[in-house]
């Protein structure tokens, strides 16, 4: 049976000559497998270039619910990225947050709130000229949200420490050795309280910037079964400078 349904790519694997095998959140199934023939072929009507990380789609699949591996009818790139491939910097977040993405998300349920999220921060950066130094800094910890381990919304002002482990704000140092301490904190408190279109008013030096994402990354591993290690934003770091 067929269904129209919104996605997007978190990873293409070559299968056969032509063919791959590719793995999208869809908006109506949740995380699934597709394979697609031909793309490889220099008239294919779906190309490897519509299926790069966090590409934006329109899908017509063929869904059985038992099925490990689906089909594509149709596959169209909606909207069309034309920034994020050509931006060093966009790419280079798109390219952390797909990792991230890729070793974050594996149920293969409907999750609306979680795809509509994904979905519209990626449109969100698609659109923006500025600002977007401390993006994937915000879009993780909302990320959080979704995946059931976003920090304690009732923050004490008193806090110093910000505990991994439990997820929440501390007036004293916790007994062990995951957790954030002053002045880590209060930058971390902040970015709880801003949004994608108050971002560009955050300010953080890089140093501080590196050290977050290190203990967000951390953050993760700890709530997340077998979550392992992240090594793209190595590079992110050196890009934004």
């Amino acid at each position: 049976m067929l269904h129209k349904t919104r996605g997007i790519v978190f990873k293409t694997t070559d299968y056969g000559e032509s063919s791959v095998v590719v793995q999208i959140l869809t908006e109506k199934f949740g995380l699934q497998s597709y394979i697609i023939n031909g793309v490889k072929k220099p008239r294919a009507k779906i190309s490897r270039n519509m299926l790069q990380p966090l590409h934006l789609l329109d899908l017509v699949v063929y869904h059985k619910a038992s099925g490990n591996i689906q089909r594509v009818s149709e596959l169209k790139n909606d909207p069309h990225l034309q920034s994020i491939p050509y931006d060093v910097a966009k790419t280079s977040i798109v390219m952390f947050l797909n990792e991230v993405l890729y070793k974050a998300v594996k149920h293969q349920v409907t999750d609306e709130n979680l795809f509509s999220f994904i979905f519209h921060g990626i449109e969100w950066l698609e659109h923006q000229d500025k600002g977007i130094a401390n993006f994937h800094l915000l879009f993780l910890v909302k990320l959080t949200r979704y995946l059931g381990f976003y920090p304690e919304s009732n923050i004490n002002t008193d806090a110093d420490y910000f505990d991994l482990k439990e997820g929440v704000f501390k007036r004293y140092k916790p007994d062990h050795v995951l957790y954030l301490s002053p002045p880590h904190t209060q930058n971390f408190k902040n970015l709880l309280q801003y949004s994608f279109e108050n971002l560009h008013e955050l300010k953080l030096g890089n140093d501080e910037r590196r050290y977050l994402i290190a203990k967000i990354l951390e953050y993760y591993a700890l709530h997340i079964e077998n979550f392992g290690n992240v090594y793209s934003h190595e590079i992110l770091e050196e890009v934004l400078g």
